[in-house]
């Protein structure tokens, strides 16, 4: 994969404590935003060159990684001159590309606007709000061994998340169904591998990728799973905030580097 792409620019409206004030993937567990833990996943397997897709809020993530040697590093700076003498520059091997695809656009449309950073061959794709300690190079494995357009990691997670049908025979995504509560079935759990081919099937700024681009994917036999049984949670509400904390506090089971 040449790139990994994060959705970042949604609303968070179920996180509005924090989410008024920031976009969802700047809130921070452990005193870093979520994404940046991802983007530490990501890194520990050697991808490194990164494309963030904003909307709401945007300017607060151009501002973090604009200012993120200064947030990190001790230094001693000439207020008159503005000459800055780094004491220990602290800071990341990444490449990061910040794009604002529009404040109300949907997670097709984003990923669209966003084709031009993209196109130029395979390429990672995840939420802006999901940590695992999914093994990233056995995803992209089974991508290629299943020939798909996209592969997306299925994981297990109850409530309120509408589950997969795959076939048993070759891990196929079949289709989607509402899921209750009880049901322990497997979930879209982002992690995505994509070839450029995916992008054609995204008709404009108001495509859901979870919609018409997944059923596309569905009908030409192009959508592949990779099946995580580890650990992944994604923070969609205070409680799963207070949660990962907790967890990170005790050790971060997505903590993979």
């Amino acid at each position: 994969m040449r790139k990994i792409a994060l959705l970042a620019g949604g609303f968070g409206t179920r996180l509005s404590e924090e989410t008024t004030i920031r976009p969802k993937p700047m809130v921070e567990i452990g005193g870093r935003p979520i994404m940046w833990h991802i983007m530490k996943i990501y890194a520990h397997y050697g991808y490194k060159d990164f494309v963030v897709i904003g909307g709401y809020k945007v300017e607060y993530i151009r501002d973090y990684f604009l200012n993120y040697r200064s947030r990190a590093s001790d230094f001693t700076i000439d207020l008159k001159s503005g000459d800055v003498d780094w004491l220990e520059a602290i800071g990341e091997d990444w490449r990061v590309t910040i794009v604002d695809t529009g404040h109300d656009t949907l997670t097709g449309g984003r990923l669209l606007r966003a084709r031009h950073l993209l196109e130029g061959g395979r390429f990672g794709l995840t939420y802006g709000d999901g940590v695992s300690n999914v093994d990233i190079p056995a995803v992209v494995a089974a991508h290629e061994a299943a020939g798909a357009w996209c592969t997306l990691t299925a994981v297990t997670q109850p409530g309120r998340y509408g589950a997969l049908r795959i076939d048993e025979d070759g891990g196929r995504v079949q289709g989607f169904r509402e899921k209750g509560a009880a049901d322990g079935g497997l979930i879209n759990g982002g992690f995505f591998v994509c070839e450029p081919e995916l992008l054609d099937l995204i008709d404009g700024d108001h495509t859901t990728f979870e919609a018409e681009p997944m059923e596309r994917l569905i009908e030409r036999g192009k959508l592949a799973s990779y099946h995580h049984d580890g650990f992944w949670q994604s923070m969609d509400s205070l409680r799963d905030k207070h949660l990962l904390e907790e967890l990170w506090a005790n050790g971060a089971p997505w903590k993979v580097w």
